[in-house]
């Protein structure tokens, strides 16, 4: 055991002191601001040893620079896609066309028959953005917390022939730069894990689909509770937090708690699913993946914080194991304005 700890201690002040972000940053000629950064690095440390949950600050700042650092690695290895695939059959092989897929699958699932105008809440690189507008011929905006995503996802674009129709901006998903009724297809992939209140995040979905526009949210979730449980064992507890210090997450939900949040807005035809079993294969494949050299040549570049997430992998496949972890679906309509009796 100790033969374990003591490296991923050391790894863990490294990271600390390189990667996260600090609030001081000690000057070679102040001893009181070199006794400040190295509190500051002890105290990190510390929480990192401890899983501490983090701020809604600390988890902004943190997540924008975990995805500034290993967005190009993960566009290298795996293309413009930055997340699940489809595994029907589960034998699949060819990776980058199972993400297609699952972009597809999921709004087929959904009953997404059209759209126009699109927003992708924590668009990544902008691939699913992308897709859907060439599916649709619509027009998708793109949010994310990383000015690296952003950019590429732009870039892209650009190269795509789609810089007309496709757009990618900084902003953060609780606090959205849309007006009200903006978009007739909302779809958030895998953001909404990194939102710390999931309250709130509900609202801004809701507040920016067009009346009878529809929101579709795939995200990662806790198992729901069994019935008179009131909160996770101890030891699920625990290996949740210990991937959430390495992913910038904040406490999880389930399933079940987005659909108690949608019934109280009076969101409609709120549908449901768990797709774990088939996005089963991907964490396999993503680890297989990272044992080529031109993927550990990648991580040695990207940083600590990278590195940490790479481990991390491996906790998220014993939560999936375990049915602790659910790829969770989940889809409903804004209700139609009521006309007045006048009209």
């Amino acid at each position: 055991m100790k033969t374990i700890l003591i490296p991923l201690l050391l790894v863990t002040l490294v990271e600390a002191w390189t990667t996260e972000p600090l609030k001081v940053r000690p000057s070679p000629s102040s001893s009181t601001s070199l006794n400040m950064g190295l509190r500051t690095t002890v105290k990190r440390v510390r929480d990192s040893v401890l899983n501490k949950e983090r701020s809604r600050e600390d988890l902004k700042i943190g997540i924008a620079g975990f995805y500034d650092r290993s967005s190009k690695l993960w566009e290298d290895v795996w293309g413009e896609h930055m997340h699940h695939g489809y595994y029907i059959p589960e034998n699949r092989t060819d990776h980058q066309q199972a993400q297609i897929d699952l972009i597809d699958e999921v709004l087929d699932w959904a009953g997404a028959k059209e759209a126009k105008s699109v927003v992708d809440v924590g668009c990544g690189i902008g691939g699913s953005s992308r897709h859907i507008a060439r599916r649709y011929g619509a027009t998708a905006k793109g949010i994310t917390l990383s000015p690296y995503q952003a950019n590429r996802g732009n870039e892209l674009a650009k190269e795509q022939g789609l810089e007309d129709s496709c757009s990618f901006q900084v902003a953060d998903a609780l606090d959205m730069p849309f007006d009200d009724n903006s978009f007739d297809l909302v779809w958030s992939l895998e953001s909404g894990e990194h939102m710390p209140d999931k309250q709130k995040f509900v609202n801004e979905l809701y507040r920016v689909a067009t009346p009878g526009g529809r929101v579709i949210i795939v995200t990662w979730c806790h198992r729901d509770l069994e019935k008179g449980e009131s909160a996770l064992a101890k030891k699920e507890e625990k290996l949740l937090a210990r991937i959430n210090r390495a992913y910038y997450l904040p406490r999880w939900c389930s399933v079940q708690d987005y659909v108690d949040l949608l019934e109280a807005k009076g969101a409609v035809g709120i549908k449901r699913e768990d797709w774990s079993y088939i996005i089963a294969p991907f964490w396999r494949a993503v680890i297989k993946s990272s044992l080529n050299l031109k993927s550990v040549v990648g991580l040695s570049k990207s940083g600590f914080s990278t590195i940490r997430g790479a481990y991390a992998m491996l906790l998220m496949l014993r939560g999936f194991d375990r049915g602790l972890i659910k790829f969770g679906l989940i889809t409903f309509t804004k209700p139609e304005e009521k006309k007045s009796e006048e009209e």
